[in-house]
């Protein structure tokens, strides 16, 4: 039923007039509830914020870099909030000069931030912090090569970077205990190549999933590293039919390695579907590892829906007149992987389907020619699939998003198990709005499902956000998230206030 426009102004007025408690019966189904609110007296001008969930004590810190208001260096400091978003304690670090932020992770109760020279890329600092004690170390770095950080992660207290050295990318390896560094030999990729990995603490390794190619075809090499770097296994995973595998992720442990990842029919640039097995059911009678299951998106029940029912409807048919005559119909799409979930029945995947934006811009006598530039990336929708422990598809579902932009290639959605085991809360942020969908399995539910970020949780005081920005949220444990960013807060009698703010955003 397509709404009308009477609904359409009480959903407006709603927006706009309801940012507190005050419109909960208004509220869409399965809203989440925000119960905790916490503001600081920043401006996106002159300060900076990196939000860390630390879902071992229910805690969250915060890196807080606050530029000078006439000269000298940034001040930085630490903060900590415990599970209602209180202040516990605040240390201030003093980072060297020309230092910026390039990368933060955590382990357990460690929080651990990478900086590097801002001229000399091969210096860097580190400042470890015990987030239960608020005691700080730091050590400072000389690699000696000139390279630029993609990611990093910490395992057993020492941290695992990626970064691009010329036209390869490797890993190097900061050992925090003794100040050493190694860029690991056992991963040194070209640059066009994939690369997942995964600090896996159950097994206690570290776990990479790295793309080869001849040009024609592509294949798969699972590295286990230590935690001290050294290779403890390697093995090559790949398609025997005319399949090449793109990229995979890993389930943590080593009595059920499921692997679960992406495949194409020919280009290596798009995804048709998705590939699973278990690399621990070992080798068959000839010598060979069981065959690779893999799922079209065509035979998903949900993938499609961010489409039209029509659209949908003629894209079914276009491929199977394609199947009727023998000729399999090839799909274009690029997904972002998330780390594999642990469920009661084996593994849930969440990845985003998403595709670059450029902007193009006339130039010339005549305006005859035009230049292209990138702008970004939009991500259209996320899947969620369900495998057992053998790789086997459970079920399907889909989350559409709306408005949902990235400059640098990055997960949007968040997700979180609620306490059934059973649904799942997967949700984000744009601007003042938190989308979110519940899913169960394969039951069809809304997409559009929406509730603004509360400015206030005193009942009765009208105020609204009129701006945002460098918004964001991440899981923070049992079905509680965070929200948080930039925003100029409008009260009564046109007062107002620039805060960074930080929400708990919990689902039943």
């Amino acid at each position: 039923m397509k709404p009308t426009l009477l609904s359409f102004f009480v959903l407006l007025a709603w927006g706009v007039f309801c940012p507190g408690r005050s419109c909960a019966q208004s509220l869409p189904p399965q809203a989440p509830t925000q119960t905790a609110r916490v503001e600081l007296d920043l401006q996106s001008s002159s300060s900076d914020v990196q939000v860390l969930a630390v879902p071992e004590d229910s805690s969250v810190v915060l890196l807080v870099e606050r530029e000078p208001k006439f000269t000298g260096r940034s001040s930085f400091t630490f903060q900590k909030l415990d599970h209602q978003l209180a202040t516990r304690w605040i240390k201030p670090v003093e980072v060297p000069d020309r230092y910026y932020l390039a990368q933060m992770a955590g382990e357990g109760t460690m929080v651990y931030a990478l900086f590097h020279d801002d001229f000399l890329s091969n210096k860097l600092w580190v400042a470890a912090l015990n987030s239960r004690t608020g005691e700080v170390r730091t050590t400072t770095y000389d690699t000696k090569l000139e390279h630029e950080i993609y990611s990093m992660k910490a395992l057993d207290g020492n941290l695992f970077v990626t970064v691009q050295i010329e036209q390869h990318l490797t890993v190097l390896l900061l050992n925090l205990r003794s100040g050493e560094f190694t860029f690991l030999p056992a991963v040194y990729e070209p640059l066009e190549s994939q690369l997942t990995f995964l600090a896996d603490s159950v097994a206690n390794q570290v776990k990479f999933v790295v793309s080869q190619t001849n040009g024609l075809k592509s294949r798969l090499q699972v590295k286990q590293i230590s935690p001290q770097g050294k290779l403890v296994h390697s093995e090559f995973v790949q398609a025997e039919s005319n399949r090449s595998l793109l990229t995979a992720q890993l389930s943590p442990g080593d009595s059920s390695r499921l692997m679960t990842g992406t495949y194409t029919l020919r280009d290596n640039r798009y995804s048709q579907g998705l590939f699973a097995t278990n690399l621990t059911q070992g080798l068959t009678t000839t010598g060979t590892r069981p065959p690779l299951r893999f799922y079209d998106f065509l035979h998903l029940k949900h993938f499609f829906d961010f489409m039209s029912p029509n659209r949908q409807a003629r894209l079914r048919q276009r491929s199977a007149r394609r199947q009727a005559a023998a000729r399999e119909m090839r799909l274009h799409y690029r997904l972002l992987m998330h780390d594999l979930i642990p469920s009661p029945e084996g593994y849930v995947l969440v990845a985003e389907v998403y595709y670059p934006q450029y902007r193009y811009n006339s130039y010339g006598f005549g305006m005859m020619a035009s230049m292209r530039n990138f702008d970004g990336y939009r991500t259209t929708h996320a899947i969620v699939c369900g495998f057992d422990r053998y790789g086997t598809l459970l079920w399907d579902n889909t989350f559409v998003l709306k408005n949902a932009e990235r400059y640098q290639l990055e997960e949007t959605v968040r997700i979180r198990p609620l306490a059934d085991n059973r649904r799942y809360a997967l949700t984000y942020l744009d601007e003042h709005r938190i989308y979110y969908k519940v899913i169960d399995r394969t039951a069809a539910s809304p997409n559009d499902l929406q509730v603004p970020v509360l400015t206030t949780l005193t009942p009765g005081v009208k105020e609204k956000s009129t701006s945002t920005s460098h918004t964001d949220m991440q899981a923070w444990y049992g079905s509680r998230f965070l929200a948080f960013g930039y925003q100029h807060v409008r009260g009564a009698n046109w007062n107002g206030r620039d805060v960074f703010f930080i929400n708990t955003v919990d689902f039943n």
